[in-house]
């Protein structure tokens, strides 16, 4: 069950010269929630992190963190939020520890019991002596996050968290996310380019196009009702005709066909066709993913 709102974002504007960049952006992220920033190439999803992160300042809006205002309570905001954006910035000839150590003499009331905490959390507690100049991307991702961590903070930013991860890290990077979330109740906001790793890991999904969000709900919804069916017969024309006549269809440019799946009325469409002399020679349900939605959405965009 989701908790308490901690990140607030009403009516959030950024102009840049005569350019509206970001147009009015709202939502809402609650303590234990897992979120998801997506957004094609200019779609404005930088520009809204770094005022999330008070990197740059809002031209109108308000972003409130566990009910500030970072506008005027910019510390009380600040002392609620860890983040990492782009790749954490640490000193490689340094060990973990003297790393974390380093950073946390630049907050107040951080203890040698809290450095110890995040290094357990994080999973570095047999390497963090060692100079960050021999730890893995993995590895680095992780004591990034332990330095975002030291301050207790209550919403918790990672941007583009798997990064150059191979599957053996990302795979880790997720759980580790989902932990932080569920066991730690920190409310975790994930920008990434890899939708399949959206689509696993959050609770909610927010899509950006062109400074605007265009949708915003969860995983499950989103992808709700858009099971689809691949069909591949012979002869083709003729099995296209029939199957048109019996539902919607989007004809592929690799010579198969799209329709949706209803697993009442899929099987009667191959009864007629195989009747009707049409040789199926697949037919083959598809799983929705968010990947499908988002090109549909942004129109055939990347990602940023």
């Amino acid at each position: 069950m989701m908790g308490n709102i901690t990140l607030s974002v009403q009516n959030l504007k950024k102009i840049i010269g005569k350019k509206e960049i970001i147009k009015g952006l709202t939502f809402d992220l609650k303590e234990g929630e897992v979120f998801g920033f997506l957004g094609p190439n200019g779609a404005g999803k930088t520009t809204t992190i770094r005022m999330l992160v008070g990197l740059i300042k809002p031209t109108s809006g308000s972003i409130k963190i566990c009910g500030f205002n970072i506008e005027n309570s910019f510390q009380e905001a600040m002392g609620n939020l860890g983040c990492i954006v782009e790749n954490p910035e640490l000193y490689p000839y340094l060990s973990g520890y003297d790393n974390l150590l380093h950073f946390s003499r630049m907050l107040e009331g951080i203890e040698e019991n809290r450095i110890q905490e995040v290094t357990r959390l994080v999973g570095l507690s047999d390497r963090i002596h060692d100079k960050v100049k021999t730890y893995s991307l993995g590895m680095r991702q992780r004591l990034g996050i332990a330095q975002a961590l030291l301050g207790r903070p209550k919403v918790l930013i990672l941007d583009e968290p798997t990064n150059g991860l191979d599957p053996a890290g990302i795979r880790e990077m997720r759980e580790f996310i989902r932990f932080l979330a569920m066991d730690e109740g920190l409310t975790v906001l994930v920008s990434s380019h890899l939708l399949s790793e959206i689509q696993q890991l959050c609770d909610r999904v927010a899509i950006i196009s062109k400074g605007s969000i265009i949708k915003i709900d969860t995983v499950h919804d989103l992808l709700a009702n858009r099971e689809r069916v691949l069909w591949s017969f012979h002869p083709f024309e003729k099995g296209k005709e029939i199957l048109s006549g019996l539902t919607t269809i989007e004809e592929n440019e690799d010579g198969t066909i799209l329709t949706e799946f209803d697993e009442h009325l899929t099987p009667e469409w191959n009864r007629i066709l195989v009747e009707s002399g049409i040789f199926v020679i697949e037919m083959t349900r598809r799983m929705p993913v968010l990947e499908d939605l988002f090109l549909e959405l942004t129109g055939g965009d990347s990602i940023e």
